[in-house]
């Protein structure tokens, strides 16, 4: 009996835009009963579980990009992604190729039963992808999604943690406090943590009921090219090659190529994804100390603190360009436009470029690939 309805010849993009990107609460059941399933066929790496609320996927790229150039087989997932699938899932120093994800997507199909084909979501669907294109390599770096105990990247056992910034977030699914809030997150934990330099005290002391460490703290001043923020994830990856007994080369940091994260894509242009207050601050402390003031192009999710980024962002604030965004989730424009009439910043819609302008564009990966998409014409 065909168990199947979706044939394993249908592609992984008609796939995937079948399935819930979206939802209002997590059924982590599902992404365990699959994973009980895929497990008779996959050999899991190492597994270096990434979370927290900020700097999951500069931590996670820094820390497996050192992984191979050390030589060791490693796969980087993260998410989301900004122009193409492919950018959520990095193979030995490349994004994973289509026939890849096809290859992998058409095993999946074969493995899985119909009944838990049909209830993955999104998330956990892309998240068994990588686990399965993990099979039989040294490490898998894993960055969580919401990040909590819940998440479809807790299916499997880590063996390290590491604990990025921990701030207000997604409280509909992990709590309205920090200690709420981290003791999702941390529940995540299996073995070891390393714990990242937090703002909130709270953190510290949920992570004291656990076996934990902090980070240590490294000189990666000579790393110029990366905005200061990122340093502190550096730190967070040193610490866990140190833990790991693994040769530490700070040259192999050089070629790291971060998309997104505060990256200047052109002499006026800077992009990045974040989106909550704990990114605003960091982006703000960023062009203070530059002294630059910005046109910040702009848009959020209904669901963001967005008064709260606009208020921090203020000081470095000349213009906010409201940037149209095509997603139902995204805020009500009249509504962006009276919090910044409150606010006393002059707001319009943004329609385009000019070369005298500095230009900050932030809010989310969404807005970000609008931008990229509809204002640089990038591809990918």
């Amino acid at each position: 009996m065909n168990m199947k309805t979706h044939s394993s010849k249908t592609s992984l993009a008609e796939f995937l835009a079948l399935k819930t990107l979206y939802y209002d609460k997590i059924d982590f059941n599902t992404i365990k009963v699959a994973w009980e399933f895929l497990r008779l066929y996959v050999r899991l790496p190492y597994v270096i579980h990434i979370v927290g609320t900020n700097g999951k996927g500069s931590t996670g790229r820094f820390l497996a990009h050192h992984l191979h150039c050390l030589g060791h087989e490693t796969l980087h997932y993260s998410s989301p992604h900004i122009l193409k699938f492919n950018e959520r899932i990095w193979i030995n120093g490349k994004d994973v190729t289509d026939e890849a994800l096809q290859n992998a997507h058409e095993t999946l199909q074969e493995i899985l039963p119909l009944y838990v084909v049909e209830k993955l979501t999104y998330f956990e669907y892309t998240t068994l992808l990588a686990l399965l294109l993990s099979s039989k390599m040294d490490y898998l770096v894993l960055e969580a999604g919401l990040g909590g105990e819940f998440d479809a990247t807790n299916v499997v056992i880590n063996d390290l943690s590491l604990i990025t910034a921990i701030d207000l977030d997604h409280q509909q699914f992990l709590g309205n406090t920090i200690k709420d809030i981290a003791t999702t997150k941390l529940r995540s934990c299996d073995n070891t943590m390393i714990v990242n330099r937090q703002l909130h005290e709270e953190v510290y002391e949920v992570a004291s009921l656990f076996n934990y460490q902090k980070a240590k703290t490294y000189d990666t001043s000579f790393l110029v090219q990366f905005p200061s923020y990122l340093h502190e994830n550096l730190n967070l990856v040193l610490s866990a090659l140190e833990y790991l007994n693994l040769p530490i080369h700070l040259e192999y940091f050089k070629e790291v190529q971060l998309f997104g994260r505060c990256q200047k894509i052109a002499s006026n242009i800077t992009i990045d994804v974040g989106h909550n207050p704990l990114a605003a601050r960091v982006i703000l402390n960023e062009f203070l100390n530059q002294n630059k003031t910005v046109s910040l192009v702009y848009n959020s999710l209904s669901d963001k603190d967005y008064k709260t980024v606009l208020t921090l962002l203020k000081p470095i604030i000349n213009e906010v360009l409201i940037i149209d965004v095509d997603d139902k989730r995204v805020v009500q424009k009249e509504i962006l436009f009276d919090i910044c009439n409150e606010l006393n910043l002059a707001v319009e819609t943004f329609s385009h470029i000019e070369a005298h302008k500095e230009y900050l564009v932030f809010g989310s990966f969404t807005v970000v690939e609008q931008f990229l998409k509809t204002v640089m014409r990038y591809e990918k």
